[in-house]
This record gives structure tokens, sequence and C-alpha cells, in this order.
């Protein structure tokens, strides 16, 4: 359900929400915070679909804060969405004109959440200090992309120097995947300690920069910068170690590959993270998150300007290439061992019974990579044949 309020007041809009909740029902119950969005009108539309996709898991009350021609007289014309238009949420689009526009703080007093933690959300550019934004003062939590940001280099800077706890951004939460793998990768045999790390990614990639920051800033190690072309994000990561490196590679932004010593080579999963789902998880916390901190202050401060193309980097050894993650990815689509693979899902599972040899040596075949003979038997048994799909492209997922 949509309405519209043409040339209204946030006093009127509040008592429209007291009245749609009269006759409706408990609509705004069980709302958990306040999230404020700051937007231009060009960019509104996309903005307010992946709050509302990122509320199913948070439901809260949107106020989308418009701005609008700031010529003119002062008006506010405002739009209510609940229901299926909104989500989990009911959102609240101001729009403003004249010297209103300029006083977005005034007209969202009245529509905060009463008892409510206040989360701010500029999906473009933010204002050059946080500390200083009105908007921003009165929010537990700031939420930031400086991947959007004209000179995203610059918008890290200003960051780290006006940060104060609450503040996030989501170039941040984009490399959430990222850091779990590597962190999963180095908690597995086997174990060293590692004494080089190299990141390669897009010269205009503040995520491949905060990557490399939390690397520098965490493993205490030199970490050297290489850039890709514009737009392409993280490409890989590589850790040296001295018993072998670490290689994680993206090459074409859906399905990694990982490689190091004394284990098989593996295919991840690991698309770009939507807005939508990296709202989401901005959500889930409204504390100050120190890793973001000790990255964006202290760890970019550690890193070097990217002088060497990636292409160069692998040239000479210091990282795996993209042509090269391609060929260990496509070897493990077509080898025979994938309908092994296949087995270790679909074998039946094993016998609550068994002595510790046995543990061992199943232990032992697993890290050298050899099937068990359970694995075996289930791939030499063959498969029904798969019907034909009588679908037409574009039909389903």
């Amino acid at each position: 359900m949509i309405i519209d309020l043409p040339k209204t007041s946030s006093v009127s809009v509040a008592k429209r929400l007291v009245t749609m909740r009269n006759d409706v029902g408990a609509m705004t119950l069980g709302r958990v915070l306040t999230l404020i969005i700051v937007v231009d009108d060009h960019q509104a539309d996309e903005i307010i679909e992946a709050a509302s996709d990122a509320s199913r898991q948070h439901p809260c009350r949107i106020v989308v804060v418009v701005a609008g021609n700031r010529r003119g007289t002062n008006r506010m014309d405002a739009q209510i969405r609940v229901g299926g238009d909104a989500g989990a949420s009911e959102v609240v689009v101001l729009r403003l004109f004249g010297q209103l526009a300029n006083h977005g703080q005034s007209v969202v007093v009245p529509l905060l959440l009463p008892d409510s933690p206040v989360v701010a959300w500029w999906p473009h550019e933010a204002p050059s200090d946080l500390r200083e934004d009105p908007i921003a003062q009165m929010a537990q939590r700031r939420i930031t992309d400086s991947a959007e940001s004209p000179n995203p280099k610059m918008a890290l800077k200003r960051l780290a120097k006006t940060y104060r706890p609450g503040d996030t951004d989501l170039a941040w939460t984009r490399i959430t995947l990222w850091r779990g793998l590597l962190a999963a990768a180095l908690d597995g045999p086997p174990y060293g300690a590692v004494t080089e790390a190299v990141v390669a990614g897009a010269s205009d990639s503040p995520s491949s920069d905060l990557l490399a920051g939390w690397l520098a800033q965490v493993l205490k190690v030199p970490v050297k910068r290489v850039r890709t072309k514009a737009g392409s994000g993280v490409i890989s990561v590589r850790l040296d170690r001295k018993n072998g490196p670490i290689d994680l590679v993206r090459p074409d932004g859906t399905v990694a590959t990982l490689s190091q010593p004394g284990q098989p080579d593996r295919r991840i999963s690991l698309k770009r993270r939507g807005l939508a789902e990296c709202l989401a998880d901005e959500l889930r916390r409204l504390d100050a998150d120190e890793v973001y901190m000790e990255t964006l202050v202290h760890g970019l401060g550690k890193l070097t300007p990217a002088t060497k193309t990636a292409s160069a980097a692998a040239a000479d050894g210091e990282t795996m290439s993209t042509g090269e993650s391609r060929r260990i990815s496509e070897r493990l689509t077509h080898s025979p061992r994938g309908k092994l693979a296949s087995a270790m899902v679909t074998a039946p599972p094993a016998p609550d019974t068994g002595d510790v040899a046995q543990v061992q040596k199943a232990t032992a075949r697993k890290l050298a990579d050899r099937p068990t003979p359970r694995e075996k038997q289930v791939a030499r048994t063959p498969t029904t044949p798969r019907r034909k799909s009588t679908a037409t492209p574009g039909s389903g997922s």
C-alpha cells in the first residue's frame, strides 16, 4: 500500500502513521530500529528497494530523506509505503525542496521510533565529516560506502581521520567472505607463519585496500598491493609461508580457487555481495566494529601505493595469475575426481563404531586426497540419466 501526502509536514506524516496503525492493526510493533537514508532523488528507488530487502531480516522504520530542488519555496512531499511495497518495514519517503532540503534532520526527528536505536546510511557521497553532520550525530551507527565516492582512496583517508565508534563502510562489508576464507585457511594444516602477503585488486577498489590493510594489521607482515583494471574489485590474495603459499584467486567475480601446500585445490563460491546483503550484515550489529577501526585507522597507513600491475606480479612469481586459477577451476570441474567429490556427499554415513586405527587411516587417506572405499563404490554405481529439461531460457534461476 502506497499513500502520497503532497505539501505536508512531519507532524502530519506521524499522525497518518498512527491512524494507519489503528485502522490496519499492530503495523509498527516489532520494529527494532529506525534507518535513516540520505539520498538524491534520481537514486532513491534503487536504494529503497535494497533497504526493503534488508529489512526482511531486520524489521525497522525506514525514513528516506531525498533532497530535491533547493530553489523556490520550502515544501515537503511525503510518501508512506507499507505491506508488500515495504518488505518487513514501513517506509516513509520525504522529498524536501527549497531551503528545507538543507535541514533534513529537523523533519526526521518526529518520525523516529521511541526507545529504539537509529542507524544512518549514505549510499553514495557521505558528508565530509560525520562528526559534524546533524543526522550522523543522532545515529548510533553510521554506514557509508567509499566505493561510491568519486575518489575512493581520499574517502578512506577522510573516514580514517574523522572516525568515531559506530562508523562503518560497505567497502569493508564486501570483504567479509574473503576474510573468513583466509582465516580458515590459516587455521588448517600445514601450520606456518606468514612472512609476506600480496593483494591484487582494482585501482579504484577501496575493498582491496581495506583487505590489504587488515592483513597488515592482523599478521604484522609486509603487504604488497598490486593493481588490476578499474572496476574488477578484489582479484586475488597470496599469503607466503616457508612451507608454501596460500593462493585465493577469484578471476571472474563468481568462483574462486583456493590452493595451499598439503591440501587439494578447491573451487569456492565467492560471488560479489549485493547491496541488500551488505546492508543486512551491517544492521546485525549496533556496537563499534573494532577490527574495522584498527584496519581503517592503523592498517591502511602501513600500505605503500600500488606501483606494479597484477600481471607483472604474476610474471615475477609474486602471486598466482588469473589464467592459472581458471585452469585449476577447469581441471577441478572436468576431472574424473569430480564424480568422487559428488560421492563424498551422496555416500551413506559412516558406521557409528570404529577403532582409533580406522579413524587414523581414514584421516591420512583424506589428507593424501585419496577416496575412501565407500566413495569409490558410490562413484562406480551407475546413475540414472537426467531428463532433458523442457523449460525455455529465462524461465528459471
